[in-house]
Order: C-alpha cells, then sequence, then structure tokens
C-alpha cells in the first residue's frame, strides 16, 4: 500500500461503490485481504466510522457487524456544552440510546472480547431496562472485557441505577462465566453481595474496579480459587472496610484506609493508596497495614491530601521505611496545594531521621511540587539514597506570583540533579 494510510470519507457516496468493481483493475487490493485482517483494520476505527465502511463496496456492507469490540463511548464533550440545556441534553441522550440498540439488534460477531458504555444516562427505570438489554446483550456473546460507567451529572444523585437487580433476578439470570480482562462498574452503585456474586460467578475474572458507588460498606475479597490479578476500589464513600486475601493479586489500588486488612496477598507488588498527610496515617500505612507486603512492592503510589488544608504539613515522607525491592515510587499531591498557603514544615533534627538506601528504586515521581524547602529535602533524600536511580519526575506548582525565592529553588534542584546525572 505504499505506506499510504487508510481513511474513510464520512461524505463518500455509496453510489460510487455499488457495482461490479472489477472495473477499478487491481486498485482495490485491501478488499481482497482476508476477513480477519480487515477485521483488525476495523478495529482501528471508532465504532461510528467502522460502520460507515459498509458503503465500500458490497463485500464491506456487513463486514463492521462482526468486530469483536463494541465501544459505545460517545458526545461527552457535546454532552458537556449542553450543560444548561436540560431539552438538547435529553435529545443526545435519546439519540444514544437509540444508537446502541441499532448495533446490538444488527451486530452478529459470535462473540465479543470488549463492550463499552460510556454515557451520562438518567437513572430511570426505563433507562435502567435499556441498560440491561444491553448488558445481556454482550454477556450472551461471551463478552471478555465489560465496562459500563453511567454517571448522569446534571440528573438527580437520588435515582439509583437498578439494572444490575434485573440481571440477577434468578428468572433471567444471564451467565457471567466469560468476564476475564475487565469488569469495570463506575458511577454504578453495587452493594457487597452483588460485588461477591460477581466474584463467584466468573471464575475467570482477572480485573475488577469499582468505582463512586454507595451501596458498599464491608467488602471482603478472599479465595484460594480467585485468580483475581488487579483490584481498584476508589472513591466508595460509604465503605466501613475492606478485608483482602487473594494468593494471585498483583496490583492493588485504593482511596481509602479505613478498614483495610491485607492478609494472603505474596503476589502483591504494585500499590497505590491514598493517605491522609499527617504522621498517623503514615505510620499506620507503612508499619501496620503494609507490614505483609511492604519488602515485596515493585511500585508504590501515594496520593497525598489534607483535609483540613492546613498550612502547616505534618509528614514526614523523607523518612520511607526499608522497601528492598521497590523500583518506582510516586508521590502526589492531590489537591492544589497553590491556592492555599503553605509553610515548611517544622526542622527536625538532623541526625533523628533515619536515611536508609534503596538500592533498586530507579524512577520517582512527585506530583505537586511546590517549592517549600521540605519538598527540596524529600528531593534531596531521594537522590543521595536511591543509589540506581535512572529517571525523577518533577511536577512543580508555584503561586501565580512565582516569586524569586520559590524560582531560584527550582533552578537549584534542576542543578543538583543534572550534577547527580553527570556523576552515572
Amino acid at each position: 500500500m505504499g505506506g499510504s494510510r487508510f481513511q474513510i470519507d464520512a461524505d463518500f457516496q455509496s453510489e460510487k461503490c455499488v457495482g461490479d468493481t472489477s472495473s477499478a483493475g487491481d486498485a482495490d487490493r485491501i478488499s481482497r485481504l482476508p476477513d480477519d485482517i480487515l477485521l483488525d483494520i476495523l478495529s482501528l476505527l471508532s465504532l461510528k466510522e467502522s460502520a460507515r465502511t459498509s458503503v465500500l463496496s458490497s463485500h464491506w456492507i456487513n463486514l463492521w457487524k462482526h468486530t469483536p469490540s463494541l465501544d459505545f463511548d460517545d458526545a461527552q464533550a457535546s454532552i458537556d456544552k449542553l450543560y444548561n440545556q436540560p431539552d438538547l441534553r435529553k435529545g443526545e441522550r435519546r439519540k444514544y440510546m437509540r444508537w446502541v440498540d441499532s448495533v446490538c439488534r444488527s451486530h452478529e460477531s459470535p462473540t465479543l472480547k470488549e463492550f463499552k458504555i460510556r454515557f451520562p444516562i438518567n437513572r430511570s427505570t426505563r433507562n435502567a431496562k435499556s441498560i440491561a438489554r444491553w448488558l445481556r446483550f454482550a454477556l450472551s456473546r461471551r463478552v471478555r472485557r465489560l465496562e459500563l460507567d453511567v454517571e448522569d451529572l446534571y440528573g438527580s444523585s437520588s435515582k439509583k441505577c437498578c439494572f444490575l437487580n434485573k440481571l440477577l433476578n434468578p428468572r433471567t439470570l444471564v451467565d457471567f462465566g466469560s468476564l476475564k480482562e475487565l469488569m469495570s462498574l463506575n458511577n454504578v452503585d453495587v452493594s457487597d453481595g452483588t460485588i461477591e456474586f460477581f466474584l463467584n460467578t466468573c471464575p475467570l475474572l482477572e480485573r475488577l474496579i469499582v468505582r463512586f458507588s454507595k451501596q458498599m460498606s464491608r467488602l471482603e475479597i478472599y479465595g484460594p480459587s480467585l485468580v483475581l490479578k488487579h483490584l481498584e476500589i476508589k472513591f466508595c464513600l460509604g465503605l466501613e472496610s475492606l478485608k483482602v486475601s487473594v494468593p494471585s493479586l498483583t496490583s492493588l489500588s485504593v482511596t481509602s484506609l479505613n478498614g483495610l486488612s491485607l492478609e494472603n496477598v505474596p503476589m502483591l507488588v504494585d500499590l497505590s493508596v491514598h493517605v491522609v498527610d499527617d504522621n498517623t496515617s503514615l505510620y499506620r500505612l507503612f508499619h501496620r497495614l503494609l507490614s505483609r507486603c511492604i519488602s515485596q512492592l515493585q511500585t508504590l503510589h501515594l496520593s497525598l491530601s489534607n483535609i483540613g488544608f492546613s498550612s502547616a504539613e505534618l509528614d514526614e515522607l523523607w523518612e520511607l521505611p526499608q522497601m528492598p525491592r521497590l523500583k518506582k515510587l510516586v508521590i502526589e499531591y492531590c489537591h492544589k496545594w497553590y491556592l492555599y498557603p503553605r509553610e515548611d514544615r517544622q526542622q527536625r533534627n538532623e541526625y533523628a531521621i533515619i536515611k536508609i538506601p534503596h538500592r533498586h528504586l530507579k524512577v520517582f515521581e512527585f506530583r505537586g511540587y511546590y517549592g517549600c524547602s521540605n519538598d527540596a529535602g524529600l528531593i534531596s533524600y531521594v537522590l543521595e539514597n536511591c543509589v540506581v536511580l535512572e529517571k525523577i519526575i518533577i511536577d512543580h506548582c508555584f503561586t501565580l506570583g512565582n516569586s524569586d525565592s520559590e524560582s531560584k529553588k527550582w533552578k537549584k534542584l534542576q542543578e543538583r540533579m543534572r550534577n547527580k546525572s553527570l556523576h552515572h
């Protein structure tokens, strides 16, 4: 094909493709490719672009109906533009739902690799029935990857999306056994029992993501038969406790330490956790919650917040415990600190600071760097004690004034980092 790009013209007229294509000679070599390769090409296009290829020739009319992935992630930007026009927003929602219904009726592939719904759908009973119908369709095609995000940012938050109750009804129960790569539920209220049901009925499930659910309270994820590798439970405000005991688990991401219990997780190497910015939370995290797995972690992501927006920071992040296998450390301040006064922490006796060499840390990332002496102290600690450091990433935020002292601190730190790299 001489390196030329394969493009679909949305204004291409179907009458130009009707009839025998032999008059084009050997020009149409793409259509002669095996269908498997053509489907791979279509998989690089969006779902709507893929459907438009049906006008190319008689061979392409039904080809898009066999694509293994259905990604209905659409028009979020246009919905955002209509946030103050509820009637137009309602029209966009109806158009989206008709589109999904039409594709589900037309699609002919016996199996699906992926089925993704992402659109702010009003949580009415009628819409819940439509969502349940779509999921039955996907599960009937033995979908491996399922993602669902139906948050209505402008609708009533008091309405519950009850389509899962319809799916779990014994009279209409469908087979969840094919789910493997991902089951992502965003802004879908699921209970502890619902999650446990999925774990028990999805023997192949390797990845589970639940975000912004309000009905979970005491969640237990455990069992030697589970093959779960990646678990993410984030922003579930009603969650009081989370017990995890999964021998196969390699990655865990949580936004609450309340009631967190990690027991049998011998394979856990990747951890992302939200921590309140104080000594108590950090000590509890390192010396209690992670005591059983801290020696095996290879990647640690700490998102720090100070709920009271105090002007003085209390934590001493540069007193990190010994993590002999740690290769990547990410520290992130998740609030816009530059909007609030931020003072240096109280300096402690230099001899009281325990400096432990981290002999495997290769990547350090600091998001929300502000420029106070404690931030610079943390960077200095990393430079001095991470003997095989290969990369350091700093996302720095200054006040609107960008004071001279802050600029000097930043330049001085950059110079020190350059000198450090020259010595390696």
